[in-house]
């Protein structure tokens, strides 16, 4: 199995890392030949390209016709939408995936079938998440944006009943639940404590029933891919 990575920052790196421990065999590009003096990979077996994403000679000479997984997340959104429709659209790679900075074109290529994560909007969402009480998180937009995942304060009036309770067939169910900055899955017997994080997925149609329900805003107008 192999993987291509366009972009040796931090992300790509650490990307790269954990693909060939998962024995994939990995190329990474970077316009900039420092780039992977700076982020230094240990045992890295795989190619070090230096040149653009977007360009088919070096993607070619990456092995991207083999490819099972590409992955473009360098610091331009344009640099990875063009990249990463590079790969879906001309070379059919099965798995593509791209970094992007700006949330309103996150879903826009979701909706083309190429993955992406807004690290900006989702950060801004959490944090906002936790030092607002009434703040909305939306974390994940699934699909072409029918459903999505909104993470939100533990409602006051749900505080000592089952998660089940915030059950809606057919509309919301609780994924997650965060408790004391541990993650777990819950059970239909998990009690809801002050101070928990709650992780919904919902029908993008039901999140004003959802608001009525729980109380306050979770609006998902300014939602973000995780």
């Amino acid at each position: 199995m192999h993987a291509v990575i366009v972009g040796c920052g931090r992300v790509g790196a650490e990307l790269a890392r954990a693909l060939e421990a998962r024995s994939y065999t990995v190329s990474i590009i970077d316009r900039d030949p420092n780039a992977f003096e700076q982020r230094v990979l240990p045992g890295f077996a795989g190619k070090k390209l230096v040149g653009v994403g977007f360009d088919q000679e070096i993607l070619e000479e990456a092995g991207i016709r083999d490819a099972e997984i590409f992955a473009s997340v360098t610091r331009g959104d344009n640099t990875n939408i063009v990249s990463a429709r590079i790969a879906k659209e001309h070379y059919n790679v099965p798995k593509v995936a791209a970094l992007i900075y700006d949330p309103r074109r996150a879903q826009m290529y979701e909706r083309l079938g190429i993955s992406t994560v807004a690290t900006v909007a989702w950060a801004t969402d959490q944090i906002l998440a936790r030092v607002l009480p009434s703040a909305k998180s939306v974390e994940w937009t699934i699909g072409s944006g029918e459903v999505v995942v909104v993470g939100f304060p533990a409602p006051p009036s749900f505080i000592g009943r089952p998660v089940e309770d915030l059950r809606d067939p057919a509309k919301a169910r609780v994924v997650a639940l965060t408790r004391f900055g541990n993650t777990q899955i819950p059970d239909v017997k998990t009690i809801i404590q002050e101070g928990d994080m709650i992780h919904l997925a919902v029908a993008r149609s039901a999140l004003l029933d959802m608001e009525e329900r729980l109380g306050f805003d979770i609006d998902g107008s300014e939602d973000s891919g995780e």
